[in-house]
């Protein structure tokens, strides 16, 4: 019987054991998915799975590169970014709501969002210092964005740009005119550009530069050619001429045959 009691002491301790490792472990796991947020910022977790990043008012002069790839809303407002570079945001696939506003944006590379556009429902970028929108920034991205607060220059490229551009039509309301180009094309401060860009052509200026352009070097190639020609006939001329005197030279030969026909006739 004490061998017995020996036996179940000595298992109830192993049981014990275990549970204190298992509960050690999971408590790691936890400790370690906290600390896996980025040091700028702080992580909360979602009801329904993911995480919410805040990294607001931290004076950041970049993206953070070390964000949990499992973000679903971050939050980058009230920085100091100046630029969004290709890819910053490549490593989070479940991302659905960023908010960039309130920063000094002044450019944002091509591919800046790439591997957003299946994800990303929401972006906020109001509050910069964004003065165009090109389309292979955005990357086709389908998002319902808030645009206002920026000095955008409305201009032939911003023109050109807008119809590509696969932004919620809402969203496009707030590109407000701050500057134009060109100067007297009449568009008023604080107009958005969507509504006056279907009845004015901003690119007018530039076609007919453009024109003048293609008509010089119409007249370039127009010289070239007539050059050539004026060469050409001059080349064939001259071989004309000797052509021609080669076959002026040829009857002074052919005489002497008739005159021998004649003697012989005569004889």
């Amino acid at each position: 019987l004490g061998t017995v009691e020996w036996l179940l002491c000595h298992s109830l301790v192993a049981c014990l054991l275990l549970h204190s490792l298992a509960l050690g472990a999971t408590t790691t796991g936890l400790h370690g998915a906290n600390t896996g947020c980025s040091e700028s910022c702080y992580c909360s977790e979602m009801a329904d799975g993911g995480r919410v990043v805040r990294c607001s008012n931290m004076h950041l002069a970049e993206v953070p590169h070390d964000l949990p790839n499992d973000t679903r809303r971050l939050y980058l407002d009230g920085n100091l970014l100046t630029t969004i570079p290709a890819d910053a945001f490549a490593g989070l696939p479940l991302l659905n709501e960023l908010d960039l506003s309130h920063n000094e944006l002044t450019q944002m590379e091509p591919g800046a969002f790439r591997g957003l556009v299946p994800s990303l429902r929401s972006l906020d970028l109001s509050s910069n210092r964004l003065t165009t929108l090109e389309p292979e920034v955005l990357g086709g991205l389908r998002a319902q964005a808030n645009l206002t607060h920026n000095p955008w220059h409305c201009d032939c490229r911003l023109q050109v740009s807008m119809p590509r551009l696969d932004l919620e039509p809402a969203s496009l309301a707030g590109v407000v005119c701050h500057t134009s180009e060109p100067k007297d094309v009449g568009i008023d401060t604080g107009v958005p550009f969507i509504m006056v860009a279907a009845d004015l052509d901003l690119c007018a200026g530039l076609k007919r530069t453009t024109d003048v352009a293609m008509l010089v070097t119409m007249f370039g190639w127009f010289a070239m050619v007539i050059s050539y020609l004026v060469y050409y006939v001059r080349h064939n001329q001259e071989d004309a001429r000797r052509h021609l005197e080669y076959l002026k030279s040829l009857p002074s030969k052919l005489d002497r045959p008739e005159e021998s026909s004649k003697l012989s006739t005569v004889v």
